[in-house]
């Protein structure tokens, strides 16, 4: 029997050819949970990624454009050329890019392509963040105090900050991926910050609109995976904790998260669904939330696949690309909420090429040494090897280390070795590697009462060390 066949339900095949429109280690993972499934892939890259591992992994790669990424990822008219071109029947967007357009989803169904994804009018409900904490609250589900709408003159900002109080921060309603972002926490910062990040949202987003929220200081930033189909299945996966961040980008992440009460489980899972299907999301998704305390609100849904999904992946068991697949191919989830396990802990550390005694910069250049760690429950996600040249012109991700154990004091161990043995060197390289050792000795990190504030507090650390 083809591999596809088991996969799949009697008389409804699968794809044949699913086009991953991505680069990196996120078009790697997805084109093995294809090669698993019996499906082929074809990859497309840009002159910057001809030898990456994904386009050498696949089972055909087509050639989109430049290094630049509005001129190959960026760019649809090359990628749906290229799938119709190999006979593909779907594309698969891993994050980032186009991942979360729903222009992108509208062109895919006018050209007769599968979009793997929700459809696109729930992108654009939840893409917008302003949209989404409408509809949430519409449902129930608690928000972060802030503008029930956008903001868009001073007067405006001044009366929502007297409301809500500082500090606060200003976000992009089309923003992502930590982008798009200013915290203030000073009066005489308020304006300036507000008019810099409607500018930067016109540049990097070309939709200068932002919204508040009071910022919570020493929040955690818990987020449930979820997993919804088109015939009214929807479950969660579970919790993770993101509160290392920087630059309101996530640097290690863990499931589940540790010290959460279950009661606060329950609200936050129990939410996720609510919201998911109040949206009548489909595929796997991501609901974001604040816990301060006793308190918890919502706060964004990523209508994608996670940069983090191995951890949820590691403590279910559950192939977050291959019900991805599923779905888009009209198939029901292969899992029920009673049929779901959550067993052990699973943390991930985001290894980037990134200096981060200069603000976390990227490093650019070439590796010559790139030996990643292994052993017993240690899973590696990477691109990268020796003789790589790591371009300019994307996310400076390098690899994730995934790690499982029974408890939580065991996969701290287990990490901590394993970012110890990897090996990672290169001309101009500069990596996160070391970072991430001093954030698992951090007390507060071990103890897992951290929240977003944590790599301030090491910093802090660090200063009063060497004074």
């Amino acid at each position: 029997m083809p591999l596809a066949a088991a996969y799949a339900d009697p008389g409804k095949p699968l794809f044949d050819k699913v086009l991953v429109a991505n680069r990196g280690e996120i078009a790697l993972r997805v084109v093995r949970t294809c090669q698993e499934m019996g499906i082929r892939s074809v990859v497309v890259y840009s002159t910057a990624d001809r030898d990456s591992a994904a386009v050498l992994a696949a089972d055909e790669a087509v050639q989109i454009g430049p290094g630049a990424p509005r001129r190959s990822y960026l760019y649809p008219p090359m990628i749906i050329e290229a799938a119709l071109r190999t006979g593909a029947q779907a594309i698969h967007p891993g994050y980032g890019f186009l991942s979360e357009d729903p222009d992108f989803a509208e062109i895919c169904a006018r050209s007769g392509l599968v979009f793997i994804g929700p459809r696109p009018e729930v992108m654009t409900r939840l893409g917008d963040k302003v949209l989404a904490r409408e509809l949430m609250s519409e449902v129930g589900l608690p928000v972060v105090p802030g503008s029930a709408r956008v903001v868009s003159d001073p007067a405006e900002v001044l009366a929502t900050v007297k409301r809500i109080g500082l500090p606060v921060i200003i976000k992009a309603s089309a923003g992502g991926g930590g982008r798009g972002m200013s915290v203030v926490r000073d009066w005489d910062e308020l304006l300036p910050a507000f008019r810099a990040t409607r500018a930067a949202a016109r540049a990097v987003f070309g939709d200068e609109r932002v919204y508040l929220e009071r910022f919570w200081e020493r929040a955690r930033h818990v987020e449930v995976q979820v997993l919804a189909d088109g015939h009214g299945n929807v479950v969660h996966l579970g919790e993770r904790d993101c509160s290392v961040q920087r630059r309101h980008q996530k640097l290690v992440e863990e499931s589940p998260a540790p010290g959460l009460a279950p009661e606060m489980r329950a609200r936050l899972t129990d939410a996720a669904v609510q919201g998911a299907s109040a949206a009548g999301y489909t595929g796997a998704g991501t609901f974001e939330f604040l816990v301060n305390g006793d308190q918890a609100a919502f706060i964004e849904v990523n209508c994608r696949i996670q940069v983090e999904h191995p951890v949820t992946e590691m403590v279910t068991g559950i192939d977050l690309v291959r019900e991805q697949i599923r779905v888009a191919a009209g198939l029901p989830l292969s899992v029920s909420q009673q049929s779901v396990r959550m067993c052990g802990v699973a943390v991930e550390c985001r290894v980037n090429a990134e200096d981060p005694s200069r603000d976390f910069a990227p490093c650019p250049g070439e590796l010559t040494e790139f030996v990643p760690p292994g052993g017993p429950f240690v899973r590696v996600d990477t691109h990268a090897y020796p003789g790589w040249s790591v371009p300019p012109h994307y996310d400076s991700l390098l690899a994730k280390v995934i790690v499982w154990a029974p408890d939580r004091e065991q996969a701290l161990c287990r990490m901590n070795r394993a970012l110890r043995e990897f090996r990672i060197g290169g001309r101009g390289i500069r990596t996160t590697r070391d970072l991430l050792r001093d954030v698992l000795a951090h007390p507060a990190f071990r103890a897992g009462e951290h929240g977003t504030a944590l790599l301030r507090q090491l910093d802090e650390m660090n200063d009063l060390a060497m004074r």
